[in-house]
């Protein structure tokens, strides 16, 4: 385990530690070019850092111009190969920008990690005046994706290279009160990336999905219930992603995701019944964080 992942025993439960084969990371990576986004925070930072320790060229994308910088001037103190795009994925002329630099690299791109997020928090009835809290959370978190990867899938298919979406187990559960915004773009994306999934292997590029919990980063920060509640370490996360580079598997949740879907299923109903009676009694307060997060 890493030392930066600093557990209670029930987060050690639920998130065993995660070994990774670094011989076999720095092989797959030898000589590839990975793009991440969301790089400047939370799980893409800590992605960046451990990669950076492989022979690869990395590709960090952010808005935090300062922060990337910053990041690029550490990498390569430590050898690596890194560039920073700047970029507001919610903007379609600023992800095509991006897109203009990236057909410039002589060798393309092999591995594309799809990170970047946004999260809000907020009742529905705090949001009839905030369209745009759904807008923009469509933005970043699926139309900004899917843009990228329409524009990236033939260099690609040529590179036979391999794509991995940063999901949340969210998704695969029963919706929650509050999250609206939030839970229908994550999972407008994860249908997305696997209803193409089959058409993208069929040209000999992978994919994997890593459905992480609750991760401890700067995005769950405004939420108050969250402080005292078990969460996986960023360093963990990045951990996971690493995994999937070398072991190409298509599919990663935590051990106890199973039993969470067989409630979902069993007790949706019930569910759906007590929860308007128990939000009658209790008025959570708005919560939202009001910058693009990267996880």
């Amino acid at each position: 385990m890493d030392s930066s992942d600093k557990y209670s025993l029930l987060e050690f439960l639920l998130f065993p530690p995660t070994r990774l084969n670094e011989s076999r990371l720095k092989t797959s990576l030898r000589g590839k070019t990975v793009l991440i986004t969301g790089a400047s925070f939370g799980i893409g930072e800590c992605l960046a850092h451990k990669l950076a320790e492989c022979d690869a060229h990395l590709i960090l994308v952010a808005r935090t111009a300062e922060k990337l910088e910053q990041m690029k001037i550490e990498i390569e103190a430590k050898g690596g190969k890194v560039s920073v795009y700047p970029t507001d994925l919610t903007q379609p002329e600023s992800v095509q920008a991006l897109l203009t630099e990236l057909r410039r690299l002589p060798g393309g791109i092999d591995i594309i990690v799809s990170n970047a997020g946004r999260s809000i928090r907020r009742p529905i009835m705090e949001s009839l005046d905030r369209f745009h809290d759904f807008t923009r959370t469509m933005a970043i978190n699926y139309f900004g994706p899917v843009q990228l990867l329409l524009a990236l899938i033939p260099i690609l298919k040529k590179n036979q290279g391999q794509i991995i979406n940063v999901s949340a187990v969210n998704v695969l559960l029963v919706p929650a009160p509050f999250w609206a915004a939030y839970q229908a773009s994550k999972t407008a994306f994860d249908q997305w990336f696997r209803c193409v999934a089959p058409e993208i292997n069929a040209l000999g590029v992978r994919t994997s999905s890593i459905y992480l919990p609750l991760v401890r980063t700067r995005m769950i920060a405004p939420t108050a219930e969250y402080k005292n509640m078990p969460a996986m370490a960023p360093p963990h996360a990045a951990r996971k992603i690493c995994q999937s580079i070398y072991t190409g598997k298509k599919f990663y949740a935590p051990w106890w995701l199973i039993f969470g879907q067989l409630s979902s299923v069993i007790f949706r109903r019930p569910w759906e019944s007590l929860m308007p009676h128990f939000l009658k009694k209790k008025t959570a307060p708005p919560n939202e964080n009001n910058q693009p997060l990267e996880k």
